[in-house]
Formats: structure tokens, sequence, C-alpha cells
């Protein structure tokens, strides 16, 4: 396995890992995009206010990937097939590298997430409604302090 650092032309694959994840790992949140939108999204978006970096296996198949800035995380999805593999950790170990807290969102629903979260030192802050976020669903936000 190797990490990189993504670039412009890999926003095509990293939106299809995106969908595929929320589709597979996340069957409970509404579909609120096309493909279109959501490689507008990680073209226009994610790739320009986050460092993003992506793990791939030896012929270069996306396998994860972890987008973060300045005290967040704003996302990190393996492939379903190759959840479970230390993947995540991996990615994971990118952002945590800068010795800064860090902050990051994920849905209350997602027990697989969030006893990852807590396993790497993560501490729940606060549990709220989904009121605020586009899908309505209820969610977590978890801290990281060095």
């Amino acid at each position: 396995m190797n990490l990189r650092r993504a670039g412009p032309t890999d926003a095509q694959a990293i939106a299809a890992l995106l969908r595929h994840t929320f589709r597979v790992s996340l069957p409970f949140l509404p579909e609120l995009h096309t493909p279109e939108q959501d490689l507008w999204f990680v073209r226009e978006q994610m790739l320009v206010k986050d460092e993003v970096w992506l793990a791939e296996d030896d012929e270069q198949a996306l396998l994860g990937f972890v987008a973060f800035r300045e005290g967040w995380i704003d996302h990190l999805y393996v492939h379903p097939d190759h959840q479970g593999q230390g993947i995540g950790e991996l990615l994971l170990r990118k952002p945590l590298r800068y010795r800064q807290a860090r902050r990051l969102w994920t849905f209350q629903k997602n027990a697989r997430a969030r006893a990852f979260y807590e396993k790497h030192g993560f501490q729940l802050v606060e549990l709220t409604d989904g009121q605020s976020n586009e899908e309505k669903e209820p969610d977590a936000l978890y801290e990281w302090r060095p």
C-alpha cells in the first residue's frame, strides 16, 4: 500500500469512492447529490480547502482517503471491501502527525466510525439532533488532543 498527496486529477476517483462508501457503509443516509455534484464538491471544495491524502494498492487503485485542514478532519473514508485492514489508521496518522488538536463530525448511527475514533484517542464532545447538517441525521462531534 502507498500513501500519496492527492491532486486535481484524483477528483473523479475520490468522488466515486465517497459515493460508493456512502451507499454501502452508510445506507441510512438520504441520497442528496448526483455523481456530478459529488465530483464538483471534491474538485472545487475538498481539494481546494483541505490537505488530501490517498491510500492506494500496488496497482494504484484507491482504497481510502483523508481530507483535513487546520483543527479539523473533514473526511476519512475507506472502501467498504478494505475496511478493518489498518488503512483508516494509516490515513489518520497524516493529520495527527502535526500534533495539534483536531475535531471531526460523524453520524451517531455510524458505530464503526465512532469506535474507531474512540480507539484512537478521540473524545466525544457533543451529540446533536442533526438539524444543522444537510442529511438531518443526528451526529457526534469528537476531538483529539496531543
